[in-house]
């Protein structure tokens, strides 16, 4: 059972890419959460971070805790992401 969310997932290695969409120009900002331990958590950060405005997508590496976002309006505010993140139940490592 994953320790992080409390979901019957196992704790397993995931990685979690929604459809893109086609706009340019895009910009790639990183973020490192700590948390994650399954795909479920990877999935609730994934549609955290897609309700800001601006975010075209979204992947994570939950091996290496890492959060690639692209948003279609220049780069995605760091203060909103840590908002969807913390209230995804995460934190920014």
């Amino acid at each position: 059972m994953c320790t992080a969310c409390s979901c019957s997932t196992e704790s397993e290695s995931s990685t979690a890419t929604p459809p893109s969409s086609a706009q340019a120009p895009q910009t790639s900002t990183e973020f490192t959460v700590t948390g994650m331990t399954c795909g479920h958590c990877v999935t609730s950060v994934t549609g955290a971070i897609q309700q800001i405005e601006g975010v075209s997508d979204v992947t994570v590496d939950l091996a290496n805790r890492r959060v690639t976002v692209i948003s279609s309006s220049g780069p995605v505010s760091g203060d909103a992401v840590t908002a969807a993140v913390r209230e995804a139940g995460y934190q920014m490592g």
